[in-house]
């Protein structure tokens, strides 16, 4: 359906692509749920959850396996997952996932490298720069959906200390594909700005331009068409506020009155403090993208490869993440206790909750046809551990969007200790990738794994 798509083309060739609009739809095609093609987003956390060990009590999953409800959802209210109560009708949490094969030298490493690949860890190198020998289903989607060219949409959001950086999205074995942390950039990407002349760009962010500013002509030649439904003028009224509200956040500290005010994140993009600020707007930037038609896949990597983010927890700036997951003062596996690791833990996991809840907030904005954005794709909040012993087992996986009906929302199933290449294939299925012989996807990760699909998510 990218054909459908409409742009408008304003100064300088900016480039604003427009939602789906069924007034401008060819009379033939009426709207319905294919007039939006099915996406997938994928937000990763790092560290495991606070789940369930031999000496520490359930945090994280719903107590009963089963449907979800708002009721179900309040009965949960001491867990994690309990943050997402407001979309309860349309998630599939999924436990029971494990990665198939061990990792070489480091549990966090070994652990990226899988989680979207279902694919083998490196030989060499090995150790914390171990990589994956599969390309990542986000490629594998764009690759065989989107438009010619057009990778997936890779963003990112914390500060990379080296240890481990990108763990997400791969091209193919051994080729991690860098994921751009500065929301600025992925905008002025988004609308065609970086290709603009430096000069030119210096000017407009001295007159505090705004994308709108640049296509405002054409913006009211469409809103003025007398075939356009009041639906339509809504939808393209909430999309360029959208633009315009992402372009206000990101001058939100503005340090100079001189400095563009898009730009007041950059220098600051990757600073410990700024990582939920980042992450919303890396989310504000997706749900455009979606809503667009821009790409079919994006992944959303929030702290590093061991999440070294010091969140701020009840007022308190805290110990790094990656020393409470192993509850000692220590990125080791010797130190202090840090008391209360476990609650920490739980808490930040809540934080990654709410931040899950804020990109389902921003699909649910857009209305197309019967129903939301978020109806015809997936979003999925998953994790490259289990817990805090690093384990590959119960890997949490949280999926959102019932990609147009494909997925059976509202449950909270067990995946039987399957390998989670069949949960990729189901995702990968349901937003409309094949294998060779054109059947559902069911082969996806490294071919050594059983085929299929997990079919008690398929509606």
């Amino acid at each position: 359906m990218i054909n459908r798509r409409r742009f408008l083309r304003g100064l300088f060739g900016v480039t604003v692509a427009l939602p789906f609009l069924e007034s401008l739809a060819p009379r033939n095609a009426a709207a319905g749920p294919g007039d939006v093609p099915p996406f997938a987003i994928f937000m990763r956390q790092a560290n495991g959850v606070a789940q369930q060990t031999n000496d520490e009590p359930e945090m994280f999953w719903p107590r009963n396996l089963g449907a979800i409800t708002a009721e179900t959802m309040n009965t949960d209210s001491d867990r994690a997952i309990s943050e997402l109560r407001d979309y309860a009708d349309k998630l599939l949490v999924v436990r029971g996932v494990k990665f198939a094969f061990p990792g070489n030298g480091c549990g966090h490493s070994g652990g990226g490298n899988q989680c979207l690949t279902a694919a083998r860890v490196s030989d060499t190198p090995s150790g914390n720069a171990s990589l994956s020998m599969g390309e990542s289903i986000d490629n594998r989607i764009a690759r065989e959906l989107n438009a010619a060219g057009v990778e997936p949409l890779t963003l990112y959001a914390g500060k990379m200390a080296g240890y481990i950086d990108e763990v997400m999205s791969y091209r193919g074995p051994k080729d991690i594909r860098a994921a751009e942390r500065n929301p600025y950039n992925a905008y002025m990407a988004l609308f065609g700005l970086s290709d603009l002349e430096p000069e030119v760009l210096k000017r407009l962010a001295a007159q505090r331009t705004s994308v709108n500013d640049l296509v405002r002509e054409q913006m009211k030649a469409l809103q003025s068409r007398g075939n356009l439904s009041e639906a339509d003028k809504q939808k393209l009224d909430l999309h360029f506020t959208s633009i315009r509200d992402l372009e206000v956040t990101m001058s939100c500290q503005l340090p100079d009155e001189g400095v563009a005010a898009m730009e007041a994140i950059s220098g600051s993009a990757g600073a410990n403090d700024n990582v939920e600020i980042v992450a919303r707007m890396q989310m504000d930037i997706i749900a455009l993208a979606m809503a667009c038609g821009v790409t079919r896949a994006a992944t959303l990597q929030i702290g590093d490869g061991n999440d070294s983010t010091s969140y701020l927890i009840d007022g308190v700036r805290q110990k790094s993440f990656h020393k409470i997951s192993h509850r000692i003062d220590s990125d080791g596996s010797d130190g202090p206790p840090i008391e209360g690791a476990a609650t920490l833990h739980h808490k930040i996991d809540r934080i990654h909750g709410q931040l899950f809840k804020y990109l389902l907030d921003r699909l649910s904005a857009y209305e197309f046809g019967e129903g939301k954005l978020l109806d015809y794709g997936v979003a999925v909040w998953l994790n490259d551990l289990a817990d805090k012993y690093h384990s590959y087992n119960n890997v949490p996986y949280i999926l959102a969007g019932g990609a147009a009906g494909f997925l059976k929302t509202g449950q909270y199933v067990n995946g039987g200790n399957s390998a989670n290449n069949k949960l990729l294939n189901t995702i990968g299925a349901a937003v409309g990738c094949r294998n060779a012989d054109g059947q559902l996807l069911d082969d996806f990760g490294d071919p050594s794994l059983e085929r299929g699909l997990l079919d008690d998510l398929i509606a």
